[in-house]
């Protein structure tokens, strides 16, 4: 039951889906796969893949190479189908469906449809998307899919890697026969449950995530309304309806974060799984904003608790610690601006 309900949320067959203990896991597979099975010789990834991803590809002994995306965040075809034109080696790319920091959505099937007349594969990341938006993976043209359990509300340490009917495949690790032979060791049979039973909610409630844009363009506008000088990060590209990534000149995300958590408002700066980590925003510097705005920047997620009133608060917090540092970076060109015209005065 497990098993259907996971590949009912992922528009794909049950036989197709292969239960892993997260999407760390589902990208090694994959690429092992692609390499041992399927006969890839080189990986091209987008530049705003999570590092999951990422680092599996660099692991994986085989050649990678990274496809630009535009300051939208979303994947330059015209770049892909350059870096497909080199024909000598049969190549998987990596592109996932929902970025986990900006929530834009990527072009998966029109670059699918790039990768398949080169007679490549398309690996797709969605485990930002699955209970975010419909998953149909026979329409997205993949030939493998990555899923997160977590990502539902299931159990930690539980995903799935869907793979296309047919598509040659060895698993990475020998022993048991577990999963048709296509990934050994003991099921965990508990956090399987749990998979299904969160992949049933989350795909009978797609509608009520969905208004949740409602909800996200409010945000934006009360902010973009009293502070003009804040960005929006993927805000004219296709998103999930739920996130929205922010900054304003001057602010420090690490700071913004102790202060809005001293308000009783949670959000992160960046990727979740890097939360605690101080660092520049790799996906912010592959869509080129400037790394001082970079800096500040917030990743606000919205789920289905929250409402109207949450919306408000994070709002009138962030207004407020911003309208603060805005009033010390005038103190600060004041003061270094002071002496020359104190001095101006005396001499004249």
């Amino acid at each position: 039951a497990a098993r259907r309900d996971v590949a009912a949320l992922a528009g794909a067959k049950p036989a197709a889906v292969i239960f892993t203990s997260g999407g760390t896991e589902a990208a090694r597979l994959a690429f092992h796969a692609a390499k041992v099975a399927q006969g890839v010789e080189r990986l091209i990834v987008s530049a705003v893949e999570h590092d999951a991803v990422l680092v599996s590809a660099e692991a994986s002994g085989l050649p990678v190479e990274i496809a630009p995306v535009d300051g939208n965040g979303e994947l330059d075809l015209d770049a892909l189908a350059s870096l497909l034109s080199t024909p000598d080696r049969r190549v998987m790319v990596a592109l996932m469906l929902a970025n986990n920091e900006t929530g834009v959505l990527q072009p998966v099937a029109e670059a699918a449809a790039l990768v398949h007349e080169a007679g490549g594969l398309l690996l797709c990341d969605a485990v930002q998307a699955a209970g975010k938006v419909p998953l149909d993976f026979a329409a997205l043209g993949a030939d493998m899919m990555m899923l997160g359990g977590h990502k539902l509300g299931a159990p930690l340490g539980i995903g799935a890697l869907v793979v296309r009917e047919g598509l040659p495949f060895a698993a990475d690790a020998v022993g048991g026969g577990q999963e048709m032979r296509r990934r050994a060791g003991s099921e965990n049979v508990s956090g399987i449950a749990g998979f299904g039973a969160a992949a049933r909610a989350a795909r009978g409630a797609l509608g009520e995530f969905a208004a949740l844009a409602d909800l996200r363009d409010e945000l934006e506008a009360q902010i973009a309304a009293a502070a003009p000088d804040a960005k929006f990060f993927g805000r004219r590209a296709p998103r999930l309806p739920n996130t929205s990534y922010l900054a304003a000149p001057g602010l420090d995300a690490e700071t913004l974060l102790m202060a809005l958590d001293l308000d009783g408002v949670a959000v992160s700066a960046g990727a979740a799984c890097s939360s605690g980590k101080v660092g520049r925003p790799r996906v912010l510097d592959a869509m080129g904003v400037d790394p001082a705005l970079a800096r500040g920047a917030v990743r606000v997620s919205l789920g289905w608790s929250s409402a109207t009133d949450d919306v408000d608060r994070f709002v009138e917090s962030w207004l407020r610690i911003h309208e603060r540092s805005r009033s010390r970076v005038d103190t600060e060109v004041y003061a270094s601006r002071a002496p020359s015209s104190r001095l101006a005065a005396v001499e004249s």
